[in-house]
């Protein structure tokens, strides 16, 4: 006898393992209960997917079998299919999401360490002008290339602190007069001299 059960079979569209159950029931009647199972499908809401009951007698079950599973078993195949894509993508965007947070907190570390950089390099100037290095702070300033959101503000402190820069004096050695000679550099008469400035011969 050919029933041509299983070649049918392989016409259907599914993915995953079906589970087909067949129990005797009341008045001849078969009870036919067909479960699909996609192991490769990791939501746990498959499990909701009820299996398919069928009740008749065996002519009634050889004459329309195919045609009453066909479609619900074709459809929960999909959905299953389904939600393994969307258990993939769900866990692909919590992957991405770690990698978008671990990116944020490492920018964020990164500012940090960049402010305090900053505000240290900014409370070494205010040191030094304090003590009236303006020069010295003048060059203490942050450079503008390692720190350009702040360009600004360092111009601004570098323009204040130029202003207080010490006019130089070319002549300031001048005006502080000729020093007077050393003891070393005093000279001294070997003779004594008279009033006219003639010195006195001994002789």
């Amino acid at each position: 006898m050919n029933t041509n059960f299983f070649n049918q079979i392989t016409q259907f569209d599914f993915t995953g393992n079906l589970q087909i159950t067949i129990a005797k029931g009341a008045e001849n009647n078969l009870i036919v209960s067909i479960l699909l199972n996609n192991e490769q499908c990791g939501d746990k809401a498959k499990q909701l997917i009820p299996p398919l009951n069928l009740r008749g007698t065996a002519n009634e079950l050889d004459e329309g079998f195919f045609q009453q599973v066909t479609a619900p078993i074709q459809t929960a195949s999909g959905l299953m299919v389904d939600m393994e894509t969307f258990m993939k993508q769900l866990e692909e965007a919590k992957k991405q999401s770690a990698m978008e947070k671990e990116k944020a907190d490492k920018q964020k570390k990164e500012k940090e360490t960049k402010d305090k950089k900053f505000k240290d390099g900014m409370a070494k100037v205010d040191e030094l002008e304090k003590e009236s290095k303006f020069r010295d702070a003048w060059i203490k300033v942050p450079d503008i290339t390692e720190f350009p959101e702040k360009a600004d503000e360092i111009r601004k402190r570098k323009t204040s602190l130029s202003d207080k820069f010490a006019t130089p004096n070319l002549f300031g050695a001048m005006e502080e007069g000729t020093p007077e000679p050393s003891q070393e550099e005093e000279v001294t008469a070997d003779y004594p001299i008279d009033e006219t400035g003639e010195e006195e011969n001994e002789y």
